[in-house]
């Protein structure tokens, strides 16, 4: 039975002394909560205790800190107390303390207690609570006890306090050493001083051996500065084993530490290996980082203790801090065309890099669009309507008055020279050859009876009338000769359908058909008066056909027409081109198309707003 006698003053002052101690403990918090549930358990004396969290949104469930155990032995008051310790946390959480029976009935016979205290922290939502079974007391001791507990229960609240004390201190420590460097970096006006200034100032105040800075260009860290070093060749083998350590940190963009801490998942081979080689003990590489991008390396060396999280986040709050000074001297300690060249290199990346994409856009096709409308590349071509003309056309009309005997063409049909059109009757021609025949050879023997009966003057009017029927024997056979209709040249029917005339009378002189040369066809074009002053001195053009619009042909400009012809409410005038090569078997004379006479090169802005600039040129002239 546990009582007040029996409580051994030393050990209630160890536990005191262990409370004091964690109120002012430094170290981490996996360390603090074991020794804080242990002095509690010493102070009070108890059996068992337990150190847990309790969220007030989810008050069912408890997540244990810590646990002390006396003699981890089991019994039926450590069954009840574990089954009571959901209730005696809700008393805790709702009063800060709570102390009760396990055997349900309070008085002044030793029993099993089980007692609790809420234990106040800072900058959380969660209750901490810390329960403990004390043995066999009397209820006066339990509640004795209760009272030592609550007396310890700001030892967390302290520790916090401490622990913030601590990490403000470190901040300082840290900020003031960072501060320092960067004093040393501000001094100098020139890059490779202040990288020698700040890899002196961080070995200094880090105990290196060897701090080294690199730079990237071109996709590769070269070696600008080593600690306590003026001048170093840069073919050194040491010096190429440094740049790749830290590629290595650029590539993996992280702070890579040798030997490599518990849990670490970045590579480090060539640490390694420049570790082994080099005979350095202790490594760690970091990127600085300008606009979050990479741009040099620090690598820091060092035999006697391995680098410290504080001590990397120091050397990474000094990196942050000098970057940005260390690039801006970089690119300005160069001579002026190095400096051109550089920021027109950042320009250009930032004109091709990812942000501002919509800006990006726009800009590209504002200045496209630019471009296409001011720059003069686009053929500017005078349009017009043309016709296929022939430079021959005959008119062929009826030789005689007759009948129509056949037909042998229609229009469109193509004829050689000499081929046969018409085919007037001929009876009555070839009646009035015999009749006249018939009369010459009776008006020559006439006269010939005449001269042999010495009849001069009959045989006269005999051989007269004999002349007269020759005559008329001669327009017979001419006419005859005339019966046929052919052409007079290679050519093709364009007027002149008569097969449904057969038959049918004619006379002397009606136009019976009209042919074309197809050999010799030329452009007649069409121009309205607003455009002609774009055809002087212009001779080539194109021309396409409404029945083929797809097939392009070249032509050149023979003549322009000195006068305007009224045309549909325009004046137009009329432009004679040629065909640069050959005619196609399918063209005929009075085919039309469109014809477009080559100008020269204008801007695409000047094209589509001619016509109305002039317009309004003379609408607001006054």
């Amino acid at each position: 039975m546990l009582t007040r006698s029996t409580i051994a003053p030393d050990a209630l002052d160890q536990a005191l002394a262990e409370l004091l101690r964690l109120r002012r403990f430094g170290g981490a918090p996996s360390e603090f909560w074991p020794a804080l549930i242990t002095a509690l358990a010493r102070l009070v004396q108890g059996r068992r205790g337990v150190l847990v969290l309790r969220d007030p949104t989810a008050p069912d469930r408890l997540r244990k800190l810590g646990e002390w155990t006396e003699d981890g032995q089991a019994d039926r008051s450590v069954l009840a107390f574990s089954r009571c310790l959901p209730d005696l946390a809700q008393a805790c959480a709702q009063q800060g303390h709570a102390c009760q029976s396990l055997e349900g009935s309070l008085g002044a016979a030793p029993q099993p207690f089980a007692l609790g205290v809420s234990l106040p922290l800072t900058g959380t939502q969660e209750q901490c609570l810390a329960v403990f079974l004390l043995g066999e007391v009397a209820e006066a001791e339990a509640r004795e006890a209760l009272v030592r507990l609550q007396l310890a229960a700001d030892v967390p609240q302290a520790y916090q306090t401490q622990q913030a004390a601590l990490q403000a201190k470190a901040d300082v420590e840290k900020f003031a050493s960072v501060l320092d460097v960067m004093v040393m970096v501000n001094a100098e006006t020139r890059f490779r001083a202040a990288a020698l200034a700040f890899c002196n100032g961080l070995a200094d105040r880090f105990q290196c051996e060897r701090v080294s800075l690199g730079w990237l260009g071109r996709g590769f860290v070269r070696l600008r500065a080593i600690s306590r070093t003026e001048r170093f060749n840069k073919q050194m083998a040491a010096v190429h084993a440094l740049e790749v350590l830290m590629e290595e940190a650029l590539d993996q963009d992280d702070e890579i530490l040798w030997p490599q801490p518990t849990g670490s998942t970045a590579v480090a081979r060539d640490h390694e290996k420049f570790a082994r080689e080099q005979g350095v003990a202790h490594l760690v590489s970091l990127p600085l980082r300008l606009a979050d991008q990479p741009v040099a390396g620090l690598t820091c060396e060092r035999q006697a203790r391995p680098f410290a999280p504080t001590e990397v986040q120091q050397l990474r709050l000094a990196c942050d801090q000098a970057v940005r000074r260390l690039a801006d001297l970089r690119r300005l300690d160069r001579w002026f065309g190095a400096r051109w060249w550089e920021t027109g290199r950042e320009k250009c990346a930032k004109l091709v890099g990812p942000q501002h994409t919509w800006a990006k856009v726009f800009g590209l096709v504002g200045t496209a669009a630019l471009v296409a409308l001011f720059l003069p590349v686009y053929p500017y071509r005078i349009e017009g309507n043309h016709v296929l003309r022939s430079d021959e056309v005959s008119y062929l009309p009826a030789p005689f008055d007759g009948y129509i005997q056949a037909v042998a063409v229609r229009p469109g049909d193509e004829l050689p020279a000499g081929g046969e059109l018409l085919r007037l009757d001929t009876d009555q021609l070839e009646l009035e050859e015999a009749a006249a025949i018939a009369d010459q050879t009776r008006f020559l023997r006439e006269a010939e009876k005449a001269r042999a009966q010495e009849a001069l003057a009959e045989m006269r009017i005999a051989e007269a009338q004999a002349d007269q029927a020759k005559a008329r024997l001669e327009l017979a056979r001419y006419r005859l000769s005339q019966a046929e209709v052919k052409s007079p040249f290679a050519s093709v029917v364009i007027e002149g359908d008569l097969r449904q005339r057969i038959g049918a009378p004619v006379k002397q002189g009606d136009v019976l058909f009209k042919l074309a040369r197809f050999d010799r066809l030329y452009v007649e074009a069409t121009v309205n008066e607003r455009d002609v002053h774009e055809l002087v001195g212009r001779e080539s053009g194109e021309i396409a056909f409404v029945s083929q619009p797809k097939l392009k042909f070249p032509v050149k400009v023979v003549r322009l027409e000195p006068a305007a012809l009224p045309k549909e409410k325009e004046n137009v005038f009329v432009v004679r081109c040629e065909f640069v090569a050959g005619a196609e078997p399918w063209w005929r004379p009075g085919m039309s198309g469109v014809c477009k006479i080559d100008v020269e090169r204008r801007t695409l802005f000047w094209i589509l707003t001619h016509r109305t600039v002039d317009f309004l040129r003379l609408l607001l002239w006054w």
